[in-house]
């Protein structure tokens, strides 16, 4: 079966540097979800200002793209809310696996103070929190994101992969 990944959660969760890990791990390609966004968006953003939901369905119409063109492939995409997930499988070419990087906001807003050049601020982290829809066991697998990188990676592929590191 041919791989379409999410790694999904508010920002500053690990996406990318998990992306990156498991692309590694699994030898399929990483597509940062942030590079799919207009400049339009990057700049609401930047200015502390939360996307809307109109915002956002071209982006997440972006995200399934690659899943559908692409695959296999890992994509991080925030896909906070359940409508959006949906989005993303309608347009994807085939089954996607969602895996929901979960964690406190204390954990990820210290994550998020200590990482420069990205244009998403801390202050936007709140109306993550307030959009996230948190998908269930059915929906997608959840990892914990408050141990180090290596354990989330090794955490993920054994779900994926169904063997051990």
């Amino acid at each position: 079966m041919t791989r379409r990944i999410i790694l999904m959660g508010v920002a500053g969760c690990g996406k990318s540097s998990v992306g990156e890990g498991l692309a590694a791990r699994l030898g399929i390609p990483y597509r940062d979800g942030d590079d799919l966004h207009t400049p339009e968006a990057v700049e609401k953003m930047r200015a502390g200002i939360p996307l809307t939901d109109e915002d956002r369905w071209p982006w997440l119409d972006r995200v399934a793209g690659v899943l559908a063109a692409e695959a296999p492939v890992i994509v991080g995409c925030s896909a906070l809310k359940r409508v959006y997930r949906d989005r993303i499988r309608a347009g994807a070419g085939g089954p996607v696996r969602f895996v929901h990087l979960a964690g406190s906001r204390e954990v990820i807003a210290a994550r998020m103070a200590k990482r420069t050049g990205h244009y998403m601020p801390t202050s936007l982290l709140d109306s993550q929190f307030a959009a996230l829809e948190p998908p269930g066991p059915e929906e997608a697998l959840t990892v914990d994101i408050d141990q180090p990188l290596e354990a989330i990676v090794d955490q993920i592929a054994v779900q994926l992969e169904g063997v051990k590191p």
